[in-house]
C-alpha cells in the first residue's frame, strides 16, 4: 500500500465520522459483553483509520498498570506477558498525561517500546470516562508520518464515546464473573463439606479449585500438632500428584509468613520478594492463603505459576473466600478422622476386654458325680457386669456364683473382675455362703466406689451329702421345682459394696434325683418387648415348670429363647445370666435356714 493513497482513503472517510459516532454509541449501548465491545471498537476504528497493528490496553488501577485487553498484529506472548506502567513508554505516557500522543517517526522518540518489527508511527489515545483513566488505543503503522492530527482528533472524539461503554462491559463481566464464581463456591462448599475422609477431601479440594483459577502447582500444607511447623499433605504439580516431605516452619517463606500472619500473601514475581524461598525453580508467581478455623491458623493453600503476575486480586479474594469453607471442610474430616480411629481402638479394646471377660468365665463346666450344670451369660454392650463362676471346694464340694454389678459397659465389666478375683481370694478356706458374702462386702468396703455394688448369690454344693447351702446379696430370688413344682426360694440380703455391717441369711437344701435349681440375674425379669412390657418373673416360672422334667441346659436355652422372642426389635438394656443345677440321684429334699 503506497503512503499517499492510504492517507487520500483515510480522508475520505473523514466525510463518515457522524454516522461512526452514531455507531459507536450504537455499539455501546447494545451490548455488555467485554470482549465482543472491544472487538466492535476495533471495527469501528477500522473505519476511520485503516490500521495493520492495533490494540486495547485496560488500567489496573492498584498496580497502575496497562494489559493487552484486545490486540491485532502483536506477537501473542509479548501482549500476554507485558505490562506497561503508566508513564512507560507512549501508551503509558498517554495515560499519565490523559492526552492522544502522535509520533511521527518512533526512531527518533527514546520513549517508544519496540514490540512490532519494522514500526515508524505510532498513535496513543486515553479511554476516559467520569474523570478517569481506564486505559488506551494503541494504533501502530510501518510508514512514517502515517497518522495525521486528523486521526488524533477523531480517535480522541470516538475514544470518549467508547470509555463509557467499555467501562459498564468491565463491570458488566465483572458481575458477571463474580456471581458464577460465588455459585461455583457456594456448590464447592456444599461439596466438601459431605466428605469425611482426610486425603479424599483434599484431593478434591484441588480439583474443585482448578475450576476456579488454572494454577500450575497447588500444596495443601496442615500445621502439625506443636503448632510450630506447616507439613506437606497434598501436592499437585502440573496435575501430577508428588510427595513432599519438607516442613515449614512459621515465619519461613511465603508459606511460612501466610500462616504467622494469618494473611493471603500474593507476590507476582517470587524472584523480587526476599520471603520466597526456592522449592520449585519453575516457579514466577505465587499465592499463599492460610486456611484459619476459629480465628486459629490451621494450615495454608499454596499456588504457584510459572508466568510472572499471573495471579490477581480477584484470585487471592476468590481463594480467600473459598478457605474459609476449606478449613471447616478440613475440621470436619480430621475431627471425623479422629472418631474413627478412636472408635476402631475402642472397638479393639473392647473385643479384647470382652476375649478376657469370656475366658474370666468358667471355660468348662464342672463334671459331678450327682450334679448337673448349665449357664449362659450374654452382655446388653460389647462387655457386661453379669458374672457366673464355680469354685471347687475340698472333699467333692462345689462353690457356685452368680452376681450382677450395678451399671452396664467396661466399668461394670472392671467391678465383676474385681469381684471375681475377691471370691477367689477368699476360696482356699472354703466359707459358707453367708460367710463369703460377709466376707466379699468387707473387702469392697475396703475399696469403695462410689455408686458400685454388685449383687451375688452364693451356694455350696456337697456331691457326697446331695446338699446345697444359698445365701443371697440382692439377686432375684431362686426358682427350686421338686417333683415338677416350682416354690421361691426367699433368700434375699442387701448388695455387696453399700454397708459394712450388712449380715446374711443361709438356706440348707437336702436334694434328690429331679430337683433343679433355677438361678438368673434382673436383665431376665427386665427385658422388655415394643410395647414397654416386662418379661417378668412370672414368664420366667412358667418356663421353668414346663422344663421341669428336662435338662439344665434346656431349661437355660428356653429361658434365653423365650426372651429373645419377647424383646425381638427392641435393643437389650442389661446384661442376661441364667444358671440352672439339676440333681443326678440321691435323696428326698428339705431345707432350713440359718444365720
Amino acid at each position: 500500500m503506497e503512503k499517499m493513497g492510504s492517507v487520500l482513503s483515510n480522508q475520505e472517510k473523514h466525510v463518515q465520522v457522524d454516522p461512526l459516532l452514531l455507531e459507536v454509541s450504537d455499539v455501546m449501548a447494545t451490548s455488555l459483553d467485554l470482549d465482543t465491545t472491544l472487538r466492535r471498537v476495533a471495527e469501528v476504528v477500522r473505519k476511520v483509520i485503516d490500521y495493520e497493528i492495533f490494540a486495547i490496553l485496560l488500567l489496573n488501577e492498584k498496580t497502575q498498570e496497562l494489559r493487552f485487553r484486545f490486540q491485532v498484529g502483536y506477537p501473542p506472548e509479548f501482549a500476554e506477558r507485558s505490562r506497561i506502567k503508566v508513564g512507560e513508554g507512549v501508551t503509558g505516557l498517554a495515560v499519565q498525561l490523559r492526552q492522544a500522543i502522535l509520533i511521527g517517526d518512533v526512531a527518533q522518540d527514546p520513549r517508544y517500546i519496540a514490540a512490532v518489527p519494522n514500526v515508524c508511527s505510532e498513535l496513543a489515545v486515553p479511554l476516559t470516562t467520569k474523570n478517569r483513566v481506564i486505559g488506551v488505543i494503541d494504533l501502530e503503522a510501518r510508514h512514517q508520518d502515517y497518522f495525521t492530527e486528523e486521526h488524533k482528533r477523531l480517535l480522541t472524539l470516538i475514544a470518549s464515546r467508547m470509555a463509557a461503554g467499555i467501562e459498564n462491559a468491565q463491570l458488566y463481566t465483572r458481575t458477571t464473573k463474580q456471581a458464577k464464581i460465588l455459585l461455583l463456591l457456594n456448590e464447592i462448599a456444599r461439596e466438601l463439606t459431605s466428605i469425611l475422609n482426610l486425603d479424599e477431601l483434599l484431593g478434591r479440594i484441588a480439583e474443585l479449585l482448578q475450576r476456579l483459577i488454572d494454577f500450575q502447582i497447588f500444596s495443601i500444607l496442615l500445621l502439625d500438632a506443636s503448632g510450630e511447623k506447616l507439613q506437606h499433605r497434598f501436592s499437585l504439580r502440573f496435575n501430577e500428584n508428588v510427595q513432599v516431605k519438607q516442613e515449614i516452619p512459621l515465619g519461613r517463606g511465603l508459606v511460612g509468613q501466610a500462616a504467622q500472619t494469618m494473611q493471603a500473601i500474593l507476590v507476582p514475581d517470587v524472584s523480587k520478594d526476599p520471603r520466597y524461598v526456592e522449592a520449585n525453580p519453575e516457579t514466577r508467581s505465587e499465592l499463599a492463603v492460610p486456611l484459619i478455623y476459629k480465628d486459629k491458623v490451621i494450615g495454608v493453600l499454596d499456588l504457584e505459576h510459572t508466568r510472572r503476575g499471573f495471579f490477581t486480586d480477584e484470585h487471592r479474594r476468590t481463594v480467600t473466600t473459598l478457605a474459609a469453607q476449606v478449613a471447616i471442610a478440613i475440621e470436619n474430616a480430621r475431627l471425623y478422622e479422629q472418631i474413627a480411629q478412636q472408635e476402631r481402638r475402642l472397638e479393639r479394646d473392647l473385643a479384647l476386654a470382652r476375649e478376657l471377660q469370656m475366658r474370666l468365665l468358667p471355660q468348662t463346666l464342672p463334671q459331678l458325680g450327682h450334679l448337673e450344670l448349665a449357664a449362659k451369660f450374654t452382655p446388653a454392650r460389647a462387655i457386661g457386669g453379669d458374672l457366673y463362676d464355680f469354685i471347687p471346694y475340698s472333699l467333692s464340694r462345689l462353690g457356685i456364683v452368680i452376681g450382677d454389678v450395678s451399671g452396664k459397659g467396661a466399668p461394670a465389666a472392671i467391678y465383676a473382675a474385681l469381684v471375681s478375683g475377691i471370691l477367689r481370694s477368699h476360696a482356699p478356706i472354703e466359707p459358707g455362703p453367708a460367710e463369703m458374702l460377709s466376707a466379699v462386702n468387707l473387702s469392697l468396703a475396703e475399696r469403695r466406689i462410689e455408686a458400685q455394688f454388685v449383687s451375688l448369690i452364693y451356694a455350696v454344693w456337697d456331691d457326697e451329702h446331695r446338699t446345697l447351702l444359698v445365701a443371697n446379696s440382692g439377686l432375684p430370688r431362686p426358682v427350686l421345682v421338686h417333683e415338677g413344682k416350682n416354690s421361691i426360694i426367699e433368700a434375699t440380703g442387701l448388695p455387696l459394696g453399700l454397708f459394712d455391717d450388712a449380715s446374711y441369711d443361709e438356706f440348707r437344701f437336702k436334694m434328690k434325683p429331679g430337683d433343679m435349681f433355677v438361678f438368673f440375674s434382673d436383665g431376665i425379669l427386665d427385658a422388655r418387648n415394643r410395647q414397654g412390657e416386662l418379661f417378668g418373673r412370672g414368664r420366667v416360672e412358667k418356663i421353668i415348670a414346663e422344663c421341669a422334667d428336662q435338662s439344665a441346659d434346656s431349661v437355660v436355652a428356653s429361658l434365653f429363647q423365650a426372651v429373645a422372642e419377647h424383646s425381638a426389635g427392641v435393643e437389650t438394656f442389661d446384661d442376661q445370666t441364667v444358671l440352672a443345677i439339676k440333681v443326678k440321684d440321691g435323696g428326698p429334699p428339705a431345707a432350713s435356714r440359718r444365720r
